[in-house]
């Protein structure tokens, strides 16, 4: 019986390409910033919905904020608000970029 391909398998196969790779790793920290949204709103208990009633906006801008397939890059005050309505803050980091060496 063959095992069913995984997610985990697919990702690690599409990597092998140098293209596949580079796009990939060049949007990782906009994926690694919206899981952590999402994380913390739910850590919180917070849907959708009421994110969007606490910062005063629609619920499909929480929606689109989150979606990491959104060609729109969200403004760091969002980002921030985003964070302190939940009880955070955030702290932009800049780190030398490993593949420039």
């Amino acid at each position: 019986m063959s095992k069913r391909p995984t997610i985990e398998g697919f990702r690690n196969k599409a990597l092998k390409n140098p293209q596949v790779k580079a796009e990939y790793e060049s949007l990782s920290s906009a994926f690694d910033m919206k899981r952590q949204m999402i994380a913390l709103r739910k850590k919180a208990g917070v849907t959708q919905e009421q994110m969007a009633k606490m910062l005063g906006t629609a619920k499909s801008n929480i929606s689109r904020l989150e979606s990491v397939s959104s060609e729109i890059s969200p403004r760091l005050a969002t980002v921030e608000d985003y964070a302190r309505v939940l009880g955070y803050s955030i702290k932009v980091e800049f780190k030398p970029d490993q593949k420039a060496s």
